[in-house]
């Protein structure tokens, strides 16, 4: 089993890494074209700031290529998010694997909860389907650090609810992602890294 982490211009992949190796997958982080394309499984993680991340992308044709790919693909997070049509976190158009655009998350005016962007810390998944997720972990808790959202579409295989309801994870054909950080939720996230392995 050949894992690559994609290497680009954004963070959290150290612990990517680190997770995969707890369910005993070795992976390779490499920005390399030909060795993405041998791989049988393909992460895209990342934390950081969308248009920063896609000119990035752009500059080394990263985009086109992570769009080419027919082995399962993983977004995580901003991966997640760069995966969708647009951005508007900077205005910015993305990979559009996805097509649908990315909102920043609205504080209603009636916030009895005080809730706040960002959101910071663990939240429920619901509506679960797809091979990523089990019975179990409909409203198990994950791990979530984000402003801006992809509303609930065609595409949606997990949702929560911060301000609005809205998607947590997505799926197009061989493409899965999610917004929540699987590598830092625990038994849940390992148990979803090691179905997406497995697919």
């Amino acid at each position: 089993m050949r894992i690559a982490v994609v290497r680009y211009n954004a963070g959290n992949v150290g612990s990517v890494l680190n997770a995969l190796g707890r369910i005993g997958v070795e992976a390779v982080l490499t920005d390399d074209e030909e060795e993405i394309r041998r791989a049988d499984k393909v992460v895209f993680p990342g934390q950081g700031e969308a248009s920063t991340a896609m000119a990035y992308l752009r500059e080394r044709g990263l985009d086109q290529l992570i769009k080419s790919l027919s082995q399962p693909v993983l977004g995580i997070c901003i991966g997640m998010q760069l995966m969708c049509r647009s951005s508007e976190e900077g205005n910015t158009e993305c990979m559009g694997i996805f097509d649908v655009p990315v909102l920043r998350f609205p504080i209603p005016e009636e916030n009895p909860y005080n809730l706040k962007v960002p959101q910071m810390g663990w939240n429920s998944l619901h509506d679960v389907r797809g091979p990523l997720f089990g019975k179990e972990d409909e409203g198990a808790y994950v791990y979530c650090i984000h402003s801006y959202y992809a509303p609930v579409c065609e595409y949606t295989i997990a949702k929560t609810t911060h301000t609005v309801e809205y998607s947590n994870a997505l799926r197009r054909d061989n493409f899965f992602a999610t917004q929540f950080h699987p590598e830092k939720s625990g038994d849940v996230g390992e148990r979803i890294l090691r179905r997406f392995v497995e697919i």
